[in-house]
């Protein structure tokens, strides 16, 4: 089975898990091969625990985004990180920036900027979780940027946070043009057909 279809599987099973007994501890809530499974792709227990709970109680996110949220933090672990999780202090809530702080005027940036970093490197501490409700809001009114897209976004950007500005006011600029209604092609025989709009992150 590949490492999707069981991390699926692991999902599902995990969700019905937590209806039936919503109040078992983390630390006996996953099944030793579950367990097996998240060491292999470098996530905590309580860091899954908190999507299974997420969405059997809001339904939110889908857990094909929590796959691929997983997938892009298992790419890392295993390419960047070469499998080791390392002894990293956990990045608390104290440490991370507070909700209203912005950079180049985008409220929330920095905030989930960090989390996403410590997400990609293993050590945001369990009790937080990212693309939580205030993550998705942020997301998705800022370019309705996908949070696995947001991931990656932050890995390219080698902690420059100029590189996310841009690719933010990009996505931005793209969701908007999308939501305009196309102005009425000319009749001329010698008008160029209008050029589709394609979604692109350009961290150039």
């Amino acid at each position: 089975m590949e490492w999707n279809d069981s991390f699926m599987q692991l999902f599902r099973n995990a969700v019905e898990r937590y209806h039936e007994r919503p109040q078992t501890s983390i630390d006996r809530f996953f099944l030793p091969e579950e367990l097996k499974i998240l060491s292999d792709m470098g996530y905590q227990p309580a860091e899954m625990h908190a999507y299974v709970q997420e969405y059997a109680v809001k339904g939110d996110p889908s857990p094909s985004t929590i796959l691929l949220i997983a997938a892009a933090r298992r790419s890392f672990f295993l390419t960047q990180q070469r499998g080791i999780s390392g002894n990293a202090r956990p990045v608390r809530a104290i440490d991370l920036p507070p909700d209203t702080d912005d950079f180049q005027e985008i409220p929330y940036l920095p905030r989930i900027i960090s989390k996403a970093a410590a997400k990609l490197f293993g050590t945001l501490d369990p009790s937080i979780m990212y693309y939580d409700e205030k993550d998705r809001h942020f997301l998705r009114e800022h370019g309705n940027i996908h949070p696995a897209d947001f991931l990656y976004l932050t890995w390219q950007a080698h902690g420059d946070k100029q590189k996310l500005v841009s690719a933010v006011l990009n996505a931005i600029r793209t969701a908007s043009q999308q939501q305009t209604p196309p102005a009425p092609q000319s009749t001329h025989p010698a008008a160029a057909p209008a050029p589709a709009i394609q979604r692109e992150f350009n961290l150039e």
